[in-house]
Parts: structure tokens; C-alpha cells; sequence
């Protein structure tokens, strides 16, 4: 089995779905068995590494190749290790299956194939002879499907003065040195390199209501009521923002109603209902802004209920257009010669580049697989293109 294939199945093979804020638990949940397996690799293979601690169950691994060519820039690889869960897949979701020249599987697509690209170009990197002319530092973060904790708590490193910084980020801030001076995220892009994202907000709104049993519904205040009308003028706002910046390259901004809860039981008036919502965001716009048009919509609409906005959960500005030309045209210098031709594009979805960006790092978006199949029932991608990742990869830095 071929280096970049056997390593993706190793991935895969390791659960690591993000909760994604619900309260459930079991082997499959958490990012553990990925660190581990990666800390393992690191060990063996010699390479530098260390564990950030983040939250409970949950560390980032940072790992350094350093440069053969003295006075080389260091450039971060970035991969997230969560994948979403796996309810509803129409196939074994960690049982790697390889077929036609494609390995199914849970994470296959986002992100574990662009993981295993830069797994498998760090030991083609290592084990070559050739001239290394950039030090790469290799990143796995974790919850980036729900949170962004982990690049935050990455950005951490350079972006916050050491006596601010948690006692257990010592051995990683001691590891990554300096600010990189440029970074590569790893997604789903298609061997294209993504230049510019959205960003995104997201929070929970609790529309309060008083119970009483349902045979004297007069008695209570049912909160379903005032959540309907909270509902349809979210709706109505959502399609306003389609007609806003039509033609943005990263498409309009939009509004999304994800989530509904609310009521215990037929017989009893509900008193709670909980809407969760995401706002995404083009490149220049704010995001407290974006959700302050969202509250004053909800208020309008039901200004006789107890609404409650809680602090977001997510909150990310997107990837203006990248300053990073260096970087791009090492990408398509790299993927030129071996016979790929990466455009330069926009996306609609966001990724942990922008919170790099934020922080200091020009970055881009740039990995193997298509969008298309990530979070899809029976998750896929292309070999063929994980292994041009790898070599894309290596390309930049030899």
C-alpha cells in the first residue's frame, strides 16, 4: 500500500467526531486517538513534536521539520483533527474502504485526506537528500468543525505575551519559536489554492414562556407562539441577504436557521424554546455588526416575549483576499511541474485560515478532495489527489 494511502487509512480508521456542542459521549467522540497516533508517528520518525493542551480530551500536536538552507522562512501546514459525526453514513464510517481509486470513510474528505498529504509529504521531505528551503511546522487542531479553539489557542503561541499564556503551552511555544511567516490550511479545495473565505457567527437565542398544564393554556405563555414569529422574520431576513453582493466571489452573505428546540410533551405549555443560528460573513464584514442586524430583526418581531441572545459560540471574520503571493506562486510553481494547474478561487465555507490571518499569518486554503463530498453519507476522495498534494507540497519546499 502506498505511503500517503496506508497513512489516510490510519486516520480514518481513528475516530475523531466532534460533538458539536450536544451532550453525548462514547469511543468515537474527541480527537485522542488522532493526537495520539500523530505523537507516535512524530516519536518514531524522529521528528520534533509537542502537545498544547486545549480543553478536556482535546490537544493540538505541533511538530517541526526544520530547513537544510540557513536563513529559510518557516511556513506552517495546518490540518484540523475533528471530523463531523456520522450519523445517517450509508457506509462504515471508520472502516476504511479503498475502491476505484478513492478511500471512503468519515474524514476522508475534510479533512484526513489533507492531513495525510502533509503527513506523507513531511516523511518524503525528511527522507530526501534534497535541500530544505523552508522549515515547515505542522499543526493538528483540534474542534475546528465547531469552535476554532484549537487555531486560536495555536495563534496563542506567537500572538500572546508568554506570561499570559497557560504553563501548558510552554513546550509547544518553546517548539514553534517565532510567528510563521506564512501558512497552508489544509481543505477540501481540489488542488486549487482558496485565496479568500467567509466568515461566520453563531449563537443560540432562548425565547422564554411560562408553563402550566395544557388544559389551562390561558394560565401560561406558550413560548412556541412568539418563537414562530422570531422564526419567519429570520426567514425573511435570510432572503434579503441573498440580493446582498450577488456577485461577491465568495457568493452573499447568508442566514441560516439550524436548530429548533422546544415543549416537553403535548400536555404540558412550553416555557423555553432554543433557536441556533449561523450567520456567514463575507470577507469585510464584522461579525458582531452582522448578528446585532439579526437581534434587532428578533426583537421587532417579538417584542412582547423574553427573548434571551446568548454570547456566540463561533465567531469568525473571513479570509480577505490573501496578501501571500510568495506562497501562492509556490503552489502553482510546484503544481505546474508536476502537470496540475491550481486556480486561484473564493469559497463560501470557513476555515482556520482566517483566524491565522487574523493573527498575523498570510494564509491560504489548499488540499486534495472536493467540497462536495465532505459531511456526505458516504464520504470519499480522489488517492490520486492526496498524492499530488503530497508532492505539491514537497515542491514548495525543495
Amino acid at each position: 500500500m502506498s505511503d500517503h494511502v496506508a497513512t489516510l487509512a490510519d486516520l480514518v480508521r481513528r475516530p475523531s467526531v466532534n460533538p458539536m456542542g450536544r451532550d453525548v459521549s462514547g469511543p468515537e467522540y474527541l480527537e485522542g486517538r488522532i493526537t495520539d497516533y500523530l505523537v507516535q508517528r512524530f516519536s518514531a520518525a524522529g521528528i520534533p513534536w509537542a502537545r498544547q493542551h486545549v480543553a478536556p480530551g482535546r490537544d493540538n500536536v505541533v511538530a517541526r521539520l526544520d530547513a537544510t538552507v540557513k536563513k529559510s522562512p518557516v511556513i506552517l501546514w495546518d490540518a484540523h483533527q475533528d471530523t463531523v459525526p456520522a450519523d445517517g453514513m450509508t457506509i462504515e464510517p471508520f472502516a476504511p474502504l479503498v475502491r476505484d481509486g478513492r478511500l471512503y470513510g468519515r474524514g476522508a474528505c475534510d479533512v484526513k485526506g489533507g492531513m495525510a498529504a502533509m503527513l506523507t509529504a513531511l516523511a518524503r521531505l525528511q527522507a530526501s537528500g534534497q535541500p530544505r528551503k523552508k522549515t515547515v511546522l505542522f499543526s493538528a487542531t483540534v474542534n475546528e468543525e465547531f469552535g476554532f479553539s484549537g487555531v486560536k489557542a495555536l495563534a496563542r503561541l506567537w500572538s500572546t505575551p508568554a506570561a499570559e499564556q497557560p504553563a501548558s503551552d510552554a513546550a509547544a511555544r518553546t517548539l514553534v519559536g517565532t510567528r510563521p511567516a506564512s501558512a497552508i490550511v489544509a481543505e477540501p479545495t481540489e488542488l486549487d489554492i482558496v485565496t479568500q473565505h467567509k466568515g461566520a457567527v453563531r449563537w443560540r437565542v432562548r425565547i422564554h414562556g411560562r408553563a402550566c398544564h395544557s388544559a389551562f393554556p390561558e394560565r401560561g405563555e406558550n413560548a412556541i407562539y412568539p418563537a414562530g414569529r422570531v422564526i419567519l422574520a429570520i426567514e425573511a431576513l435570510a432572503r434579503e441577504l441573498l440580493a446582498r453582493h450577488p456577485d461577491h466571489p465568495c457568493g452573499p452573505p447568508t442566514l441560516s436557521l439550524g436548530t429548533i428546540h422546544g415543549g416537553m410533551g403535548v400536555n404540558l405549555v412550553p416555557d423555553l424554546v432554543v433557536l441556533e443560528l449561523e450567520r456567514r460573513l463575507l470577507p469585510d464584514e464584522s461579525p458582531q455588526q452582522a448578528r446585532a442586524e439579526v437581534i434587532e430583526r428578533i426583537a421587532a418581531a417579538a417584542s412582547d416575549a423574553r427573548i434571551e441572545q446568548e454570547e456566540p459560540f463561533l465567531e469568525s471574520h473571513g479570509l480577505p483576499e490573501s496578501p501571500c503571493r510568495s506562497c501562492v506562486e509556490s503552489i502553482e510553481a510546484a503544481g505546474r511541474a508536476l502537470g496540475c494547474d491550481p486556480r486561484r478561487v473564493a469559497a463560501r465555507y470557513g476555515t482556520n485560515a482566517s483566524v491565522l490571518a487574523c493573527a498575523g499569518v498570510p494564509s491560504v486554503v489548499f488540499g486534495p478532495g472536493s467540497i462536495a463530498q465532505a459531511h456526505t453519507a458516504d464520504e470519499w476522495i480522489d488517492l490520486d489527489q492526496v498524492d499530488k498534494a503530497a508532492n505539491i507540497l514537497c515542491g514548495m519546499v525543495w
